[in-house]
């Protein structure tokens, strides 16, 4: 696809967001203190229909996401292929991820679906930042969801993550850890006991 013509659908898809705009949500998130330079407020379901209507294409997320805009980052997360985008350019993206809803939205239609997603997700829950923390705990939640089993040594380190995230100073983490923990529970007996006992070690409990 040729820069032109992918300018010119970016062009259009910036267009068709007018069309789509929610000026409540845009102010409801300003007025949370989430703050975008430009957030047309589109609804995700509307944002999955673009998605579906336009296709996976590499070049176009590329460009998307370099726009500071809600509503194309979050497309460029749906129209990325998962086994084309190579581990640098994921860790890139990372980097440049300023909104909690964009790192969830990034581990949900990309992330969890990248043929490295565990190693990327033990990177991110390591990480002393807040949203690469929030962003591995969502895409191990999601890889525990689809029945994927730890090795032993990443029981041990998924765990030790887990409780030192659950002490930690950020709210949006101790949640998304304490999701991924209960769902780690459901892989299994074992697991759910594995669970309980971590949790004990620092007074919790298993919901």
């Amino acid at each position: 696809m040729k820069n032109e013509e992918i300018q010119q659908q970016i062009k259009e898809i910036k267009q068709s967001f007018r069309l789509i705009m929610d000026g409540q949500i845009a102010q409801s998130m300003r007025q949370k203190g989430v703050d975008y330079r430009l957030n047309w407020g589109a609804s995700l379901p509307l944002l999955k229909e673009k998605a579906a209507e336009i296709g996976k294409n590499y070049d176009l997320a590329i460009e998307l996401w370099k726009e500071d805009v809600r509503e194309c980052k979050i497309l460029a997360t749906m129209l990325m292929p998962a086994h084309q985008i190579l581990p640098e350019v994921v860790d890139i993206w990372m980097e440049q991820t300023t909104q909690q809803e964009i790192a969830e939205q990034a581990a949900f239609n990309l992330y969890q679906y990248l043929p490295y997603a565990p190693e990327k997700a033990y990177q991110w829950m390591a990480s002393d930042k807040e949203l690469h923390q929030l962003c591995g705990f969502s895409v191990i939640t999601r890889l525990f969801m689809n029945q994927q089993e730890p090795n032993e040594r990443g029981i041990n380190e998924y765990l030790d993550q887990a409780l030192a995230a659950l002490e930690g100073p950020f709210p949006s983490v101790r949640k998304a850890a304490m999701q991924s923990i209960i769902r780690f529970s459901e892989l299994g007996l074992v697991y759910e006991r594995l669970a309980k006992s971590a949790l004990k070690r620092i007074n919790l409990e298993l919901f």
